[in-house]
């Protein structure tokens, strides 16, 4: 590996595409041209360091690497910046933009451009990123680039004429396009002999090394053995490791302006280092611009199985905060569940992954509550609340009005699922704003609802469309809507973690599905359980789980009926006792079904 390239000869890019566009497979192949591997050590999806990125094929962290290639006699220092495609994962990707200074647009020649690609695209556009759009899978019998050229034009308003076509699984056409980047995207701007400064990308936690930072060097440089300072918490540290991920960990003396690498400063604070955060030297004071504080836009209380693993959990949840700042949680406590936190997600997926890791990489079983998302509330004092807990709903005599979050969802969708779509979109109390065609494909703009779209509302438009339709959307503003709380009461008492929050349109099915759903799971026990829905002091649903019954009259000969009404009143009695001081355990199945249902 060469020492350091000047400023000059340091590209910074990223690739931006769809999930399944191609990205991390082109990256392969980045890798293997500039001979970041041996053949031995390569394997599929390199970057994806999750088992999860693997088997669910979607990249969910943003990975740095390091590459050089020779052109013209002249030796590039490449770094390549991975992001994630999936709406959820918006904004590690903005989070990778700042990284870069420029982008490939990476879009599949067969199916065109899709609506995530689009609005990380605008997202790059604003920072200022030099792009050019690229078309992959071209090998395939369905690709049709002039379609495609024409959309990534009429789309996103970029030339495209003169997009390469390359076939990252077979390599087809990646040498020219790595050519083509060392020539188009410009090297960084900024200065070695400026005081030091330096962005957080990401960071994470090594059990032998402390807490790890991902930074870009804007100026100056930071050496093995200097001491440096955190902008946001004025720490001062101690430089111990630093280098660049080739993709192994390679070990340098020192990162100049312009470079993406790691740093190892002995911070042991999970705080001590937060994304975005800029590193400056002790005694300066010139932070950059940080990243845009994210709002979780769904939330769920999760709890562990076992009470004694809580302060495991919290350690677990830290870890996982410091490398996902979009993950938010606080402590609660439910008398059904006992202790756990209430977490802000970015979306339904994003909280299937943190799920997935906190059970795969730390071992803890967890149950999940129904996610909700946050509700605006007009008390009739006139102040005014955020909820996001169904428990912590106020008493409906002392409120005014709800309103809940609405948002702007712009979908891509080809002419012959566009009908599918748009009922779709009113079934989910969705407004149509605006409906265009471009290219092959129709361009839906919709306000839907927040509660309607993260749910489960990209898995209904992927299932009405084939696959084929792509989501993006955007928080606007609260409006004023009829929402009402439902309680679930299992004999009489309420169970405070199976509340939900819903349109009133839809409470009276809500509630009828969930007791039904809550009848399959729940035990039977050795007395009725009645499972009740109520709004307020109303029932709107009930069912009844029916008590194991020992025949008592079987002991009997002949037919004495008073007998008979004896021993019948004696178990009825018994069984009223039970009722009365038993209690019921309520089952995880019992949660899921309030997932499915919610859904």
């Amino acid at each position: 590996m060469s020492s350091h390239a000047s400023i000059n000869q340091i590209r910074n890019f990223c690739i931006i595409a769809h999930i399944d566009h191609g990205k991390s497979t082109l990256a392969d192949r980045l890798i293997e041209i500039c001979g970041g591997l041996s053949e031995r050590e390569m394997q599929n999806q390199v970057l994806d360091s999750l088992d999860l990125e693997r088997e669910r094929g979607i990249t969910i962290k943003a990975q740095s690497v390091y590459l050089e290639y020779e052109l013209d006699e002249v030796k590039y220092q490449i770094n390549l910046i991975d992001t994630p495609g999936h709406v959820d994962f918006a904004y590690e990707v903005s989070r990778s933009l700042a990284a870069c200074d420029g982008a490939i647009l990476l879009v599949d020649a067969s199916q065109g451009v899709e609506a995530q690609t689009l609005s990380t695209c605008y997202n790059a556009i604003d920072q200022g990123l030099t792009i050019f759009p690229v078309l992959n899978k071209i090998d395939l019998k369905q690709s049709d680039p002039e379609r495609v050229k024409q959309e990534i034009e009429e789309i996103i308003g970029i030339e495209a004429s003169e997009a390469p076509a390359i076939s990252a699984k077979d390599g087809l056409g990646v040498k020219d396009l790595l050519e083509k980047i060392i020539r188009e995207i410009p090297a960084p701007e900024g200065s070695i002999a400026e005081p030091l400064q330096a962005l957080i990308i990401d960071s994470w936690f090594d059990q032998y090394l402390g807490i790890v930072s991902l930074v870009r060097v804007v100026n100056g440089e930071i050496n093995l053995g200097d001491k440096i300072k955190f902008s946001s918490n004025n720490n001062v540290h101690l430089v111990e490791k630093l280098g660049v991920f080739t993709p192994k960990r390679l070990e340098k003396t020192k990162l100049v302006a312009g470079e993406v690498g790691f740093i190892c400063a002995g911070v042991r604070s999970i705080k001590g280092a937060p994304v975005g955060d800029t590193i400056v030297l002790p005694d300066q004071e010139n932070s950059l611009p940080g990243f845009k504080p994210i709002k979780p836009q769904v939330f769920a209380a999760l709890y562990p199985l076992d009470s004694g693993e809580f302060e495991s959990f919290r350690e677990s949840l830290e870890k996982l905060s410091l490398n996902d700042a979009a993950l938010q949680f606080e402590p609660e406590q439910s008398q059904a569940l006992g202790s756990g936190f209430r977490c802000g997600f970015l979306g339904t997926l994003h909280m299937e992954i943190i799920i997935e890791r906190l059970q795969r990489e730390h071992g803890i079983e967890l149950l999940a509550t129904a996610p909700t998302v946050v509700y605006e509330i007009l008390l009739k004092n006139n102040d005014v609340i955020e909820i996001e807990n169904p428990s912590k709903y106020p008493d409906p005599s002392s409120i005014e009005e709800v309103r809940e979050p609405i948002a702007l969802a712009t979908i891509l969708v080809p002419e012959e699922y566009v009908g599918n779509v748009i009922s779709l979109c009113s079934e989910r109390r969705g407004s149509q704003k605006s409906l265009r065609y471009v290219g092959g494909q129709i361009e839906l703009v919709y306000e839907m609802p927040m509660n309607e779209i993260v749910l489960d509302f990209f898995d209904k438009l992927k299932s009405t469309s084939k696959g084929y339709a792509s989501l993006d959307y955007d928080f606007v503003r609260f409006d004023q809507s009829d929402i009402t709380l439902i309680d679930i009461l299992l004999n009489g008492e309420k169970v405070d973690a199976l509340n939900f929050m819903v349109h009133r349109s839809k409470a009276d099915y809500k509630g009828r599905e969930l007791t039904k759903a809550l009848r399959e799971v729940i035990p039977r026990q050795m007395y009725d359980v009645a499972i009740q829905a109520a709004i307020g002091n109303k029932i709107i649903s009930r069912e009844t789980v029916k008590a194991y019954r020992k025949d008592v009259t079987a002991k009997l000969y002949g037919g004495d009926v008073t007998r008979k009404k004896k021993l019948l009143e004696k178990q009825k009695a018994g069984k009223k006792k039970m009722r009365q001081i038993g209690k019921i355990d309520v089952p995880q199945e019992a949660f899921l079904s309030v997932l499915k249902v919610s859904k």
